[in-house]
């Protein structure tokens, strides 16, 4: 009996769970909603940002709260070499108000950023949520005025609208007062939930004196027969919340923007002011927010800086691909033109053609591999509007259009054929 082991095959390697490889059809609306907001932004004269994939450990723990779900049990945090806490990103306006602060950005107030790319949560993956995620994210900072607060609004609404998605997408929309009005309705939640402490969720009880607010936006049906009758915030507004979020809705309503009032929508964080705001939709089951933000006028200071009133939104780039697609909003490019070389010795002829096709806007196709006698059939299968066959007559490489091109293209496509190698 030999000796030798047989050697296993190495297992291949698989995908980490909660991440994906987006190919295809999915791509493709990935990438029409990624143009489409940098068309947008540039209307609105957004400016373009990048920041760093990680920042400190305490950008995100200062922003978002040592007690929020995401710091205490989402977050991707590691030691690097120098025994430094890191955090891969969960989110973008951290790393804004940080890149704001340290760049000196403040000299641009009021500053209009967009920026997009992945962000990193341990979750439990579900429909159009993953562990590595991408997001779509645009912030007024510097601005205190109802406007910055309006021109977001309608610039998401508009970014919805091109996307062809906005069907069947409400706007809701809600006050958190400014800092009196939520600090009074946030004591009056708290003498509420306090009587019922021992009938709520254990999630809800932990947060009762911390942050009253969030058990508002619990799922849990233990808290949702209490939060129903909870104290609403209208009745704590002051006359300059009343009126912040009176001249919001007007321009809203002025730029056509439609919008219905959630009395229970909320943000936990205690830096949020003023406007809470999410876009929803029922198309995509239980996640149903494609887009959400709000005023966060503290989330500044909260990071050591000077007192600057900021507002900003985001949205996933995945769960607005999947309703590109389920509008059916992506049609594959039509193929235009191919460009069967017929004969080998006129290959480069064929190349220089081609690229010169490509360079004048048509989008072109060669087919060069394979018997040269069937190159011919083999493109006529492709079905593009107009086929060009390439190939030596008389010693000279030429070209003919062998097929008929509709009218439009086949125009183009004459005066390039009139112009090119002269």
């Amino acid at each position: 009996m030999s000796s030798d082991k047989t050697k296993s095959a190495p297992a291949t390697p698989q995908a980490i769970r909660g991440t994906q490889d987006i190919f295809g059809p999915d791509a493709e609306a990935f990438a029409f909603v990624v143009e489409t907001f940098e068309r947008v932004r540039r209307l609105y004269r957004f400016r373009r940002a990048e920041m760093p994939v990680f920042e400190k450990t305490a950008v995100f723990s200062r922003s978002l709260g040592e007690t929020t779900d995401v710091v205490s049990k989402e977050m991707y945090s590691f030691e690097d070499r120098s025994g430094e806490s890191l955090t891969l990103r969960p989110e973008f306006t951290a790393g804004i108000a940080r890149a704001y602060l340290t760049n000196g950005w403040q000299q641009h107030a009021p500053l209009k950023l967009a920026t997009h790319g992945p962000l990193f949560r341990y979750e439990r993956p579900q429909k159009g949520r993953y562990r590595q995620f991408h997001q779509i994210d645009a912030e007024i900072l510097g601005a205190g005025e109802p406007q910055a607060d309006v021109e977001l609004l309608v610039m998401a609404d508009q970014i919805l609208k091109e996307l062809g998605i906005a069907e069947g997408v409400t706007l809701q929309l809600n006050t958190l007062g400014d800092a009196p009005s939520r600090e009074a309705w946030r004591a009056a939640l708290i003498d509420y939930f306090r009587a019922v402490k021992g009938e709520l969720s254990e999630d809800s009880q932990e947060r009762l004196e911390k942050n009253p607010l969030r058990i508002l936006d619990s799922k849990d049906p233990r808290d949702k027969v209490f939060t129903a009758d909870a104290p609403k915030i209208d009745a704590f507004l002051s006359q300059e919340a009343q009126d912040f979020f009176g001249k919001v809705t007007a321009g809203l309503d002025a730029a056509g923007v439609a919008w219905t009032r959630a009395p229970t929508l909320v943000r936990g964080l205690d830096y949020y002011r003023h406007t809470a705001f999410e876009f929803v939709t029922d198309r995509l089951g239980a996640q149903g927010t494609v887009l959400g933000g709000g005023r966060y006028d503290g989330l500044i200071e909260a990071l050591g800086g000077p007192h600057t009133p900021a507002v900003g939104w985001a949205a996933g780039i995945e769960r607005l691909a999947m309703l590109v697609a389920d509008y059916g909003q992506i049609v594959e490019e039509r193929l235009q033109v191919v460009v069967a070389v017929e004969d080998d010795t006129a290959l480069q002829y064929a190349t220089r053609l081609i690229a010169a096709l490509r360079r004048d806007g048509f989008v072109s196709e060669m087919v060069a591999t394979g018997s040269p006698r069937k190159r011919f059939d083999k493109a006529v299968k492709m079905n593009a509007d107009c086929l060009i066959a390439v190939g030596i007559q008389d010693g000279t490489a030429g070209m003919k259009i062998r097929s008929s091109p509709i009218s439009e293209l086949g125009e183009r496509l004459q005066k390039f054929v009139e112009t090119w190698g002269r």
